[in-house]
C-alpha cells in the first residue's frame, strides 16, 4: 500500500503535457478482438486499467507487445478462451468491453458481472439488451454473462438511457454483425467517435452523422490499423484545475480544447483567465476565485469525472455555491475527506453546498475512487501544512506520473510507502 504525501502553498507554473485517454484506450484495446490482423496503438498511457486489460487480453489468447514507451501492438490471430473472470472484472468495470467484440467474431462469451469504483450503481442491462436485440441468447448465473449466438445480427436498438460502455459494445458487436445496425439515443463522449474512427480505418462503416444516432454496417472481417489514442480530456482537466486551485499560471498541452468547453465556461466564471490554443489550454489565476454552481450531466455537459476536482476548487472560492450530481448517485463520498481539511459543504441527496473557506489545512484522508484520489490531491496542493492521501491505488488507475508532472509545475509532493491497510 502507498500514499501520496503533499506539502500545500506552491504556485503551480508551467507546462504540462497530457497522456492518451484511458477512457479511450481500453475500448480500442478491446476492439482489437475484432480482427486477426495487428492493431497497433499509439500513445496508450501507462496506467493499472491498461495492465489490466493487457492481462485480460492476454488470458484470451490474443498476443500484446510493448514495442516502446506508449506503443502497443495487439494481435488476436485465434481466441483461445471466451471467459472475463470475476478476478479481474471486478477491479475496473470497463472490462465488461470485450463481451461485445467476443459475440461479434466468436459468438459466445462469459462475462462476469461487472465492479471498478464504489461511485454508485453501473449495470449492464442495456448491454444485455441490446445483445438479445441483435439474436444473443443471454442467462445470468452465478455472476457471470454467458451469452451465445449463432452469429450476431443487425438490428433497430433504443437505449433506454444513455451508456458509454452500452454504446461501445454494442458498436464492437455491430461491426462483425450480419446486415445493419441503428443504435439510438447513444452517449455521444468523444470517446465513443475515437471508438468509431477506430473501426472505419479497421475497414469498418461507423455513421456517426446524426448526434446520438449511430449506424453501423456489419462486415465479414476486419484489418489491421495504426491508431494514436486521443489526450485524456480528465487529466486535463484535472492539472487546470491544480492550476487554479494554487492560483498559478499552467499551461496544458497536447490537449483537446473543444472536449473540456463545459469546464473551461466555468473556469472563466469564477475569475480565471483561460487562454484556447489549437491544442493547449493555459489558466491564469490573479488571487481568490469566485463561487460558481456546477450540474453535471452526461457530454457535451459538465463531466461527473471532473467533480471532485472541481468541488476542491470551490472550497477555497469566495461565496456559495450548489454542485448537482446527475450522473452517479454516490459520487460525494470525497466530501467528508475536505471537511477533515477545513472544507465547509452540506450535501442532500445529490446536491452539495459549499460555502468558501479562506484556508485548508493539511490532514491525513482516504481516497475512495479514482476521482476522489485527485480532488484530495488537489486540496493538499492548496492547503497549508501536510497532506498524506492513502489508498493512492486508486490514482493509479487513471492518471499517468501525476506526481512527476505536478513536481515539475512546483509542487512539494512524493509516495511513498504507507502502512496503514
Amino acid at each position: 500500500m502507498e500514499k501520496i504525501v503533499i506539502r500545500g502553498g506552491n504556485r503551480l507554473e508551467g507546462a504540462v503535457e497530457i497522456s492518451g485517454s484511458k477512457n479511450a484506450a481500453l475500448p480500442l484495446m478491446c476492439a482489437s478482438i475484432l480482427s486477426s490482423e495487428e492493431i497497433t496503438l499509439h500513445r496508450v498511457p501507462g496506467l493499472k486499467d491498461i495492465l489490466t486489460t493487457k492481462q485480460l487480453l492476454l488470458q484470451l489468447g490474443v498476443q500484446l507487445d510493448d514495442l516502446s514507451s506508449g506503443t502497443l501492438k495487439i494481435k488476436a490471430r485465434e481466441i483461445t478462451d471466451h471467459t472475463a473472470p470475476y478476478e479481474m472484472v471486478k477491479t475496473m468495470r470497463a472490462s465488461v468491453l470485450v463481451l461485445g467484440p467476443l459475440m461479434a467474431r466468436e459468438g459466445r462469451a462469459v462475462v462476469s458481472l461487472p465492479g471498478g469504483c464504489a461511485i454508485g450503481a453501473r449495470p449492464i442491462d442495456q448491454h444485455l439488451k441490446g445483445l438479445e436485440a441483435m439474436g444473443a441468447d443471454i442467462r445470468l448465473e452465478g455472476g457471470y454473462v454467458h451469452a451465445r449466438a449463432r452469429r450476431i445480427r443487425g438490428t433497430d436498438f433504443t437505449f433506454d438511457l444513455k451508456t458509454v460502455t452500452g454504446t461501445e459494445n454494442l458498436m464492437m458487436a455491430a461491426a462483425l454483425a450480419q446486415g445493419t445496425t441503428v443504435l439510438r439515443h447513444c452517449a455521444v463522449e468523444p470517446e465513443i467517435d475515437a471508438l468509431a474512427n477506430l473501426i472505419n480505418g479497421m475497414g469498418g462503416s461507423v455513421d456517426m452523422s446524426v448526434p446520438g444516432t449511430i449506424v453501423i454496417e456489419g462486415k465479414d472481417r476486419l484489418h489491421g490499423v495504426a491508431h494514436d489514442i486521443m489526450p485524456d480530456r480528465i487529466e486535463a482537466g484535472t492539472h487546470l484545475i491544480a492550476g487554479a486551485i494554487t492560483r498559478g499560471d499552467v499551461r496544458v498541452c497536447r490537449c483537446e480544447p473543444a472536449h473540456l468547453l463545459p469546464l473551461l465556461e466555468k473556469l472563466s466564471q469564477t475569475g480565471l483567465n483561460v487562454q484556447v490554443g489549437d491544442d493547449e489550454v493555459r489558466v491564469i489565476s490573479n488571487g481568490r476565485g469566485k463561487s460558481c454552481d456546477v450540474t453535471t450531466d452526461p457530454y457535451p455537459g459538465f463531466a461527473t469525472d471532473l467533480q471532485a476536482q472541481y468541488m476542491a476548487l470551490m472550497v477555497l472560492a469566495d461565496g456559495r455555491c450548489q454542485i448537482t450530481e446527475n450522473v452517479f448517485e454516490n459520487r460525494f463520498m470525497h466530501v467528508q475527506e475536505l471537511v477533515r481539511m477545513g472544507a465547509n459543504i452540506k450535501v442532500s441527496a445529490r446536491t452539495a453546498q459549499v460555502d468558501g473557506v479562506e484556508n485548508l489545512s493539511g490532514a491525513h484522508v482516504q481516497a475512495t475512487d479514482l476521482r476522489a484520489s485527485a480532488c484530495l490531491i488537489l486540496a493538499g496542493l492548496a492547503a497549508s501544512g501536510e497532506t498524506e492521501v492513502h489508498r493512492a491505488y486508486h490514482l493509479d488507475r487513471g492518471y499517468e506520473r501525476i506526481e512527476e508532472k505536478l513536481r515539475k509545475l512546483g509542487a512539494d509532493i512524493r509516495r511513498e510507502k504507507d502502512v496503514i491497510i
